[in-house]
């Protein structure tokens, strides 16, 4: 696939560039022969889904910024202008590699016996099957839109996809009508099983069900003739909150999100075989230009419902391991546990169960007076909510605070608060200007004649559904000094106008805004004096994104001062990692495999007094400096041991590490064919089973 490479003289690699990359890595497991086909579909959908929020978000913004004339707001190397041709380009090159992996999944399908097969290859018992269907379901949610004969285009909706219809008469060929029909994909499953022979599965999909059923639709205008093509638009998707003091959050949220609807178009992807007069008429209604993306495609559109393709139909079923529970967990409750020492749960491989267990715990606990907790993506049938709930009504104070601005998660966040507060939950909705990002919990407990705290602190959201695919540790811990110091984020955060002076106070959390990066740049600066002095020096570090361009250029003088550089980064990844300046060469992977890597770990040599940290923040400049996150030291030796184990199997990864280097060429690690394949996610599941006397179960998936 071709990348971009940066200017000679660029410090960095661009921002959206970097990110391209990254989800070229996301296609290749789509067209890796060795992962299952159900995965691989799976993958195409994950594709699919991450770039039509690219373009929602990060397109939109240059696009914004063109037009207001804004250049140095995002740090670019170049002008906004030259970015949007280079994602043209990238986006293009990469659509023409997701069609080839297509095509080669859609073969290995059929080798199967699974036929996803159109509307003009059914049976006779399967078009019955399908004109019953459209009749009793589908029918009533399909209403065609006769376009021409309105002035405008009607709203069409960003994440749903539509049917261009021509219709003409046989006699009368010249005149023909143009329609849209919206997939009600929001109503109905896209895949329908039909009947099929012994030992195949047919499936066709909701659009095709449509177009078999087009002179049902049309009968009323008597044509004869019918072709249709699929396309979707992808729009604006940020909501703009001005600085109308007078208006509440929760107001400007619901209005942004009224106005979502009403995005500019971004991008504009249809089927390449779309009748030219229809194409035409779309393009000029959605004021569309040569400039915009306007991108040809195949005939399905919308892949990321393929994330949801039916399981049912594949002879294998992708194995999947078992969530281990805790072996300290074994015989005492988790407060009782936690009570006592610090306990590290690592997702997906241990169960979620003791963090909601740690919660329904408190909320029937007498001794407990109150519950604080931040809240940025939940489960859609939150257990935490329910717990949190059971505890007010239990007699304790509880304080979610809940991050209305987490993007994508807004309508959903809004209606956790209403369901709230009808409990009696106290609700703070956040900071203007700054998310809260930051993964906290913190229970207040009275034991004989004093208080104790006790919580979590952890890198990836309280989300039980996302804990099973999405790779994240949690610090479950009753430490003075790191409780104490939640507190002081959470007072912060209910006091945000005056109480910065509570972050300062922290001592043993790194708390961002401002501060988090402050110490940072120190333990970078530490090892940089450490290997000048000839001593040993080393930063490990993992997380999701690298772009902040300070800790790039600090990491970069580490490089020339012969500090070993280690960096595990899954996304964007902005740092030139070859440069013959550098004494050590900088080791930077990236690991795309089963599980979404979420997790961020800090370790810094310190002259032998290592210093090791969980953090809910990437080193951007949005989690250094326009977030609240919380950065946790890891103090117990077993646990950090235990972290630094995980870390170094990752870094042994030769099987689902892709090399990170300044082409963005995204090549697997080379190793020599008689060395042992290690996967660390593999790698990972069995060395925490092998803590605990319990068989390793499988189950299909």
């Amino acid at each position: 696939m071709d990348t971009y490479m940066p200017h000679q003289k660029a410090k960095t690699i661009q921002r959206d560039l970097s990110w391209l990359s990254f989800n070229a890595r996301v296609l290749q497991e789509a067209g890796d022969a060795s992962v299952p086909l159900r995965e691989r579909i799976r993958f195409l959908g994950i594709f699919s889904n991450n770039l039509d929020e690219f373009f929602r978000v990060r397109v939109a913004t240059l696009k914004r910024m063109i037009q207001v004339g804004a250049k140095d707001k995002m740090h670019l190397e170049d002008n906004p202008e030259n970015i949007l041709e280079q994602i043209q380009m990238t986006v293009l090159s990469q659509q023409s590699e997701f069609n080839r992996i297509w095509e080669v999944i859609f073969g290995e399908m059929k080798e199967q016996k699974i036929f996803l097969i159109t509307e003009k290859e059914l049976n006779e018992e399967q078009r019955n099957f399908v004109t019953t269907y459209y009749d009793e379901e589908v029918s009533a949610n399909v209403i065609p839109l006769m376009i021409e004969s309105i002035p405008e285009l009607p709203y069409l909706r960003d994440k749903s996809f539509y049917l261009g219809v021509v219709m003409w008469k046989r006699e009368t060929a010249l005149k023909r009508m143009f329609s849209i029909i919206e997939v009600p994909t929001r109503a109905f499953n896209r895949f329908l099983l039909l009947p099929s022979p012994d030992g195949e599965h047919h499936i066709i999909l909701l659009e095709d069900v449509i177009r078999f059923n087009l002179p049902e639709i049309f009968d009323y205008f008597g044509y004869d003739q019918y072709q249709s093509s699929v396309f979707k638009v992808t729009k604006d998707a940020e909501i703009d909150i001005d600085n109308d003091l007078s208006t509440t959050l929760i107001e400007k949220l619901e209005k942004g999100l009224k106005n979502r609807r009403k995005g500019k178009p971004v991008r504009f992807v249809y089927d390449k075989e779309m009748d030219p007069g229809l194409l035409e008429f779309l393009i000029r209604k959605l004021n569309l230009t040569k400039r915009d993306n306007i991108i040809p495609g195949g005939r399905i559109h919308n892949f990321r419902e393929f994330m949801d393709f039916p399981r049912q139909v594949f002879k294998s079923q992708s194995a999947k391991r078992k969530p281990l529970d805790h072996p300290a967990l074994e015989e005492k409750r988790v407060t009782d546990l936690v009570m006592q020492r610090d306990l590290m749960l690592h997702f997906p491989y241990h169960s979620f169960n003791p963090v909601i267990d740690l919660l329904r715990e408190a909320a029937i606990d007498p001794d407990v007076t109150s519950i604080k907790i931040t809240a940025y993506r939940l489960a859609k049938q939150s257990k935490i909510i329910n717990a949190l709930i059971n505890a007010v009504r239990n007699g304790k104070q509880v304080t979610v605070m809940l991050e209305l601005k987490a993007r994508f998660d807004e309508e959903a966040n809004l209606a956790w608060k209403r369901r709230l507060e009808e409990d009696g939950v106290k609700v703070l909705i956040g900071i203007p200007n700054m998310k809260v990002h930051a993964k906290l919990c913190i229970i207040r407990k009275r034991v004989a004649d004093s208080i104790v705290q006790y919580g979590f602190i952890s890198t990836g959201n309280l989300n039980e559904a996302t804990s099973r695919v999405y790779a994240d540790h949690c610090l479950l811990t009753s430490n003075k000094a790191i409780m104490t110091d939640a507190n002081r984020i959470f007072n912060y955060i209910e006091h945000h106008k005056t109480g910065t002076h509570f972050l300062k106070a922290c001592t043993t959390l790194l708390p961002s805004p401002h501060f988090a990066r402050r110490e940072v740049v120190k333990m970078i600066r530490v090892e940089v004096k450490n290997a000048q002095r000839g001593l040993s020096a080393s930063i490990c570090a993992k997380m999701n994104s690298l772009s902040d361009e300070e800790i790039i250029d600090e990491l970069y003088a580490a490089a020339k001062a012969g500090v070993e550089v280690s960096l595990i980064v899954r996304g964007i990844f902005c740092m030139l990692t070859e440069n013959q300046k550098f004494i050590k060469p900088v080791k930077a992977v990236s690991i795309v495999d089963e599980y979404l890597e979420h997790a961020r770990v800090w370790i810094f040599h310190n002259g032998g007094k290592e210093k090791i940290f969980i953090s809910s923040a990437d080193w951007m400049v949005r989690n250094l400096d326009h977030r609240v996150e919380a950065t946790c030291p890891i103090l117990d030796p077993e646990i950090r041991k235990e972290l630094k184990d995980i870390i170094e199997i990752q870094l042994k990864d030769n099987v689902k590490t892709r090399v990170l280097d300044n082409a963005q060429s995204n090549a697997y690690v080379q190793n020599p064919d008689s060395e042992e394949k290690v996967r660390s996610q593999y790698e990972t599941y069995f060395y925490l089973h092998n803590k605990i006397n319990q068989p390793i179960e499988i189950s299909s998936h």
